[in-house]
């Protein structure tokens, strides 16, 4: 059903519930676009014909691709209506996971990256404010379980991705078939979702907003949850393929051991906090994203390490959904706020690949997962920021803490 513009449709509890299926489908497609590029990396990296440092710089052209596009989803919604600009961001998302593969030299990389980061970005502020839309008209938290889905589908893409990688295909041509079928799914999931239409008269949402001095220490927490994320998912691989001489195939499994842990977190993590509280749930998480780090610098084989990113995976799940929840009340302005620590946020999990890469070619991979480990440790000593995250506290915690997710990413 579709949004006349000048009117607000009022949608029933089935229609809205179907909804959040098809966000939730959404949500799986674009992070197993994520996993079965992460299992790839080291292929990439050989194809391309570069270096650590290299490989470093070219990735972070994701970011600059994304910071440069994210403020266009919004326009493009509000031109052609939420669904529509789904529908077509999300299959340029998927089709992109071509680019990489096809890339002979460290230019072409950058270029395919650009594109890569420039539609993931894109397409994730899409899905992300339809599964707010769908949240607040259900009236209940969903964001957490929408996430969890996220890694569900990173986790099959970097499954599918290892057993590519065991087998010794081709990344173009395993990625060629990953993009076409993952397009077709997306163009199907995006079928259910609310068709919402912007007023005549409603301006369109801001290019950028600067973090209030309220969300800068809650936001350093997510800062350091989200840097070990996105260096273990990118690195992993080529952490135990280039410090452990592990082979490719179980290279690509330690990744999908990191999803894994990932997504049974995210969707276990609302009931986890529901009963030991924001504050004790992050400084636990703290510790065995801490012990995670340390097995991985002083791992000393390929299976250790893989527990090593396992456990990093389990420790930082659920600790950004709690910082935007305690930026919701940390000051007087609670949107502004929970942009700021988004802003932040995502500002991390772009400029953690490449920054990984640039001090592993100044030192070692080894010493910039010692970095990891330490941001990790950041987590228990900060964590009693969140404590106004603890959903004892106020019932519009959980809506405070996923709203935010429009403006961060997966």
């Amino acid at each position: 059903m579709r949004d006349d513009p000048t009117t607000v449709t009022v949608y029933s509890t089935e229609q809205v519930r179907r909804a959040r299926i098809a966000v939730a489908a959404v949500f799986t497609v674009h992070g197993a676009v994520t996993g079965s590029f992460a299992t790839r990396v080291p292929w990439i990296q050989d194809h391309a014909g570069v270096s650590a440092g290299q490989l470093g710089l070219a990735l972070a052209f994701p970011a600059i691709g994304a910071s440069i596009a994210m403020p266009l989803a919004g326009r493009i919604s509000h031109r052609f209506g939420a669904r529509t600009a789904l529908r077509g961001l999300l299959a340029l998302w998927t089709l992109a996971l071509i680019l990489p593969a096809l890339a002979p030299s460290l230019v072409a990389l950058c270029a395919a990256l650009f594109v890569y980061g420039a539609t993931a970005g894109m397409s994730d502020v899409a899905m992300n404010a339809l599964g707010i839309e769908v949240e607040n008209r259900l009236d209940k938290s969903i964001m957490s379980g929408l996430h969890g889905m996220w890694s569900v589908g990173a986790l099959i893409g970097s499954a599918a991705g290892t057993v590519a990688a065991h087998t010794a295909t081709d990344a173009r041509l395993h990625h060629a078939v990953a993009a076409l079928v993952l397009t077709a799914l997306g163009l199907i999931a995006c079928r259910g979702v609310l068709d919402l239409q912007s007023r005549p008269d409603e301006e369109p949402p801001p290019r950028f907003t600067l973090p209030p001095k309220s969300a800068l220490i809650i936001g350093a927490i997510g800062f350091c949850a989200v840097f070990a994320e996105g260096a273990s998912l990118d690195w992993s691989a080529v952490y135990l393929r280039d410090v452990l001489d592990s082979s490719d195939g179980l290279a690509a499994a330690s990744t999908t051991a990191f999803t894994l842990t990932m997504a049974l977190a995210r969707i276990a993590g609302d009931r986890i906090v529901d009963r030991f509280g924001a504050v004790r749930t992050v400084r636990t998480g703290g510790l065995m994203a801490t012990a995670g780090g340390l097995l991985v610098v002083f791992s000393p084989s390929p299976s250790a390490a893989m527990c090593g990113f396992a456990l990093l995976g389990l420790g930082v799940a659920v600790v950004v959904p709690l910082a935007f929840a305690a930026a919701g009340r940390s000051g007087p302005n609670p949107s502004q706020a929970i942009a700021g620590v988004a802003t932040i946020t995502y500002t991390s999990s772009l400029i953690a690949p490449s920054a990984i890469g640039s001090l592993a070619e100044a030192t070692s991979l080894v010493v910039s997962f010692g970095v990891v480990t330490a941001l990790a440790f950041g987590l228990v000593l900060g964590a009693g920021v969140l404590r106004s995250a603890d959903r004892k506290a106020t019932g519009s915690a959980a809506e405070s803490g996923t709203t935010t997710k429009s403006a961060t990413g997966s």
